[in-house]
């Protein structure tokens, strides 16, 4: 295994850490190292962010952690393994899109790199290495995913569960726009330029709509991504996991863990009623549906989230 930041790393990566445009630290989680940052007064309840799929945690904006914590909360948002500054396991198979997909469809046994339980492990190992017992987890698309196996496996760890533009891994509900597929199937950038045209491109759709505050930022965060560590492999290998853990509605079916579901009527990739089926399989969960959000965080919606989830944690 090796680190996102190799040792050759460029000499305009170095300027960029030394200029403190990532304030993120490293530690040590579930036998791997994991990128980390934390906001708010630490004596206050803890609050775990989780990204979703090759997405790094600068998707959950400095802005947005900083409402949160106002409200109260020791925020930790990370890079998931396979993301931005966290480990990442090059070496390892990268496996194929098109062939997962069609194992999956077809119910047969997917071979991958590690599961989508490891990873909700690793968030745990990140609460361990951090010496906190409980925090309310916060989920978003692929995390709400690896929120929900935080739950499962991990319920006494949890304080609430929030999921945001997630689904119970069943298959049936994914139906994606052809838009969305299209960015998600789109190549790899080969460069910074291709990369931040891409950012863009896929902000558009996901957004559905016109954002100007969130499109005047995109240039900006997307260069941000592409010097914490840009690594489209590790989007296939996080894929796989999420492919791999199957449905979760039976065992979301016995949570204990008191839970919200947010979602956004215009979502283009998880439609709405793949969370409204999330809602009706976690017994007593909450439904909030957010008018025009749809499969992104744009600023215009930051006081709603703040005020359903810190409710829904209070």
């Amino acid at each position: 295994m090796a680190a996102v930041f190799d040792p050759g790393a460029s000499s305009l990566r170095d300027a960029f850490r030394e200029a403190h445009l990532d304030r993120s630290s490293t530690i040590s989680a579930n036998g791997i190292e994991l990128a980390y940052q934390c906001f708010g007064d630490a004596s206050r309840p803890a609050m775990l962010l989780v990204m979703g799929l090759g997405a790094q945690m600068i998707g959950w904006d400095d802005g947005l952690c900083d409402m949160l914590a106002a409200r109260g909360y020791h925020v930790i948002r990370f890079d998931n393994r396979d993301a931005g500054r966290s480990i990442s396991l090059r070496g390892t198979n990268v496996p194929n899109r098109f062939a997962l997909i069609a194992a999956a469809l077809r119910g047969r046994h997917l071979v991958v790199p590690y599961a989508l339980r490891d990873m909700a492990d690793d968030s745990i190992g990140l609460l361990d290495a951090l010496g906190i017992e409980r925090a309310h987890v916060v989920g978003a698309s692929l995390g709400a995913a690896i929120a929900q196996e935080m739950a499962i496996h991990h319920p006494r760890r949890l304080s609430s569960l929030t999921s945001i533009m997630g689904m119970t891994g069943n298959m049936r509900m994914l139906r994606p726009r052809r838009e969305a597929l299209a960015v998600f199937f789109a190549r790899a950038a080969p460069t910074e330029a291709a990369f931040i045209a891409g950012w863009r491109s896929t902000a558009r759709v996901m957004r559905v709509g016109r954002f100007p505050d969130d499109e005047a930022r995109d240039v900006h965060l997307a260069r941000i991504a592409w010097l914490r560590g840009h690594n489209p492999d590790g989007k296939l290998r996080q894929f796989a996991a999420f492919l791999d853990s199957g449905n979760r509605g039976p065992a979301l079916r016995t949570l204990t863990v008191r839970t919200l579901v947010v979602h956004g009527d215009v979502d283009p990739l998880v439609p709405l009623d793949a969370g409204r089926e999330a809602a009706a399989v976690i017994p007593d969960a909450r439904l909030h549906v957010i008018a025009g959000m749809g499969h992104a965080l744009p600023m215009r919606f930051w006081p709603e989230l703040v005020e359903v989830i810190a409710q829904h944690a209070r």
